[in-house]
């Protein structure tokens, strides 16, 4: 699997949100997105992973940045899943799992039986579309929301 790289023009994508309107690269432009991908909704480690961005959002907002959720689960499971958690930001079903495909983070391998989920990673996308911080993690571990932040204080 290739890996997207920093410097790299970040693929454009299609996601469907909570309220069913697609979620897409060119709905930011102009602006600093973070993409969240997430394995599972209602999960501890994703669960604390949304709610630490969603806590950031002041930082975020004075670094002309915004968030987006991204996972496998249906637009109905991550309506419920924000609601629950007072998410600020939306979340995007990759039901199809062609944005996760996309940015190289879909686990095609086995994890208790079960396969085919966005692993938990993290990129920045500046307004121009252009990747400036690509992390993907082992998958019980947090994004480094350290890093994270300094990647937007450095465009």
């Amino acid at each position: 699997m290739t890996e997207l790289i920093v410097g790299q023009k970040a693929p454009d994508f299609k996601l469907v949100g909570t309220n069913l309107d697609p979620i897409t690269l060119s709905d930011y432009k102009g602006k600093n997105l973070i993409l969240h991908f997430f394995p599972l909704a209602f999960t501890s480690v994703c669960t604390e992973q949304l709610c630490t961005a969603n806590g950031n959002e002041n930082d975020y907002a004075s670094l002309n940045a915004e968030v987006v959720g991204v996972s496998v689960d249906s637009p109905f499971v991550l309506d419920k899943f924000s609601k629950e958690n007072n998410l600020n930001f939306p979340l995007g079903s990759d039901f199809n799992r062609e944005v996760s495909k996309a940015y190289h983070v879909l686990f095609e391998g086995d994890f208790a039986g079960m396969t085919g989920f966005s692993m938990r990673s993290a990129f920045v996308i500046d307004g121009k579309g252009i990747v400036r911080y690509a992390e993907t993690t082992d998958g019980k571990s947090l994004p480094s929301f350290e890093n994270i932040k300094k990647a937007l204080e450095n465009i």
